[in-house]
């Protein structure tokens, strides 16, 4: 198993990093953002990937609950 890559100042200096994800919502299509606590873009995608069932459900139910509302996990 590889070790992740090492954060460049850069993205040190921008701090943690988002990934961003569209899910189907009736006929549109909703924009959802990941916040993560991980260094590097690349590892906020792949963070997504590795646990996108628990991500999904967590925007569907939080879609499902009306507007304006976020849903939270404790993990990265």
């Amino acid at each position: 198993m590889r070790k992740p890559a090492i954060p460049t100042a850069q993205e040190i200096n921008e701090g943690p990093q988002t990934a961003t994800f569209q899910i189907a919502h009736g006929n549109a299509r909703q924009s959802c953002i990941l916040q993560t606590k991980l260094p590097t873009k690349v590892q906020a995608q792949k963070y997504l990937l590795t646990n996108w069932p628990t991500i999904e459900k967590m925007a569907r139910d939080a879609l499902a609950s009306g507007p304006w509302k976020t849903a939270r996990s404790n993990s990265s």
